[in-house]
């Protein structure tokens, strides 16, 4: 009885948590194969696992499974069911020189869509491109973008 005076029972409240880490990683490397190749390329400075995703520090996504490589760099990154967002610095850099920079960017690996809602400039070659949205596709080549201000660089003709 004289213990219930001196100390009294801790109370413990019951919490319930629905978005707990599995683990983390730093500076780690991930690779997707297929039986002909490496797809996919992932790399960063801290990676955490949830259930369903992945966040990414500094986040370096190549995609090799499309015509063309395609890389991806941002500052922070989040990897759901095969859509890649980015976000603070993103810079899309693909093999045949198409290139963009954004503040933000969502990659869709399943429909091949390229997708910002903010600014971005896109180059190619000496000619470019400034909007305020962006919808790529990165299988058809298509491209469609709101106030856009472009500059093409016309080819000399050869004789």
């Amino acid at each position: 009885m004289m213990i219930y005076f001196f100390f009294k029972p801790l109370d413990i409240k019951e919490q319930t948590f629905t978005d707990v880490p599995i683990f983390e990683i730093s500076s780690f490397n991930l690779y997707e194969v297929d039986k002909k190749s490496v797809t996919t390329v992932m790399n960063g400075d801290k990676a955490i696992k949830y259930s369903d995703r992945y966040k990414i520090s500094n986040i370096n996504y190549t995609d090799n499974s499309e015509k063309y490589l395609a890389n991806m760099r941002a500052n922070n990154g989040i990897y759901k069911d095969d859509i890649i967002t980015l976000n603070g610095d993103v810079f899309y850099d693909r093999e045949d020189g198409l290139a963009f920079k954004s503040d933000m960017l969502t990659y869709n690996k399943k429909t091949n869509l390229t997708k910002t809602d903010k600014d971005f400039v896109l180059y190619k070659n000496e000619n470019s491109i400034r909007g305020t949205s962006l919808i790529y596709n990165n299988v058809l080549n298509k491209l469609q973008a709101d106030n856009v201000v472009v500059k093409y660089q016309l080819g000399e003709s050869k004789k």
